[in-house]
């Protein structure tokens, strides 16, 4: 449970609009789909799938980065890090096993001829959709492990899409079908709460000097 005094007292200190715009966007955010990409070797490609699920509402990302480490890229994020959650992990099985822990079945997404296309795919489940490398696509752990395989059908001779092209039109597509449906795909009470907290405080400077001066009347 978050202190509900506390977040009043936060979000006293922002603006109408700002307040407002917050409970405009959580509206439309939503955990049932989440995304994952694996070992991006260049940065700018994941930074601007975390723009995509900022921009189409999925609050959470999952970043392995078991061969290159490297850090999102502000620039290309325009500040979509301050809005999505983001979680690193160092290899593949411990992303996968924490999200199927979290109920989520594993999506892969391929080119392959066989696999299911985007209109057809089934939006009621859970699902974590899984982005693979610029030059070697998802890892043989990943590909083994999926419940399930998803595809954008193309009709042109290129085979593939970049990365975060793919993701774009996947996430565009899937969230879009999402709203239309009578699936209970928005965030809990709790789960707004804890965001609205969490972006009253990335809204504010010297958040730390606030936030002691706050304690330190509750005393």
């Amino acid at each position: 449970m978050i202190d509900l005094d506390y977040l009043t007292f936060l979000e006293n200190i922002l603006t109408d609009n700002r307040k407002e715009k917050f409970l405009k966007v959580l509206k439309d955010r939503t955990k049932h789909f989440t995304i994952a990409v694996e070992d991006v070797f260049q940065m700018h490609n994941a930074s601007a799938v975390m723009r995509s699920c900022e921009v189409f509402g999925i609050q959470e990302l999952h970043v392995i980065e078991e061969r290159y480490g490297k850090r999102i890229d502000k620039e290309i994020a325009m500040g979509a890090q301050k809005w999505v959650d983001i979680s690193t992990y160092d290899n593949v099985t411990n992303c996968i096993d924490t999200l199927k822990n979290k109920g989520y079945q594993i999506i892969a997404t391929t080119p392959h001829e066989n696999d299911c296309l985007m209109e057809d795919f089934d939006i009621s489940k859970p699902s974590a959709l899984f982005f693979g490398t610029e030059r070697d696509g998802l890892s043989e752990e990943i590909l083994t492990r999926a419940d399930g395989f998803l595809k954008i059908p193309m009709v042109g001779f290129t085979e593939s899409l970049n990365i975060s092209v793919s993701a774009a039109i996947i996430i565009q597509n899937l969230t879009n079908r999402l709203r239309n449906s009578d699936i209970d795909w928005q965030l809990t009470e709790e789960e707004i709460l804890v965001k609205r907290l969490d972006w009253a405080k990335k809204s504010i400077k010297d958040i730390k000097r606030i936030e002691e001066r706050y304690y330190s009347n509750e005393k």
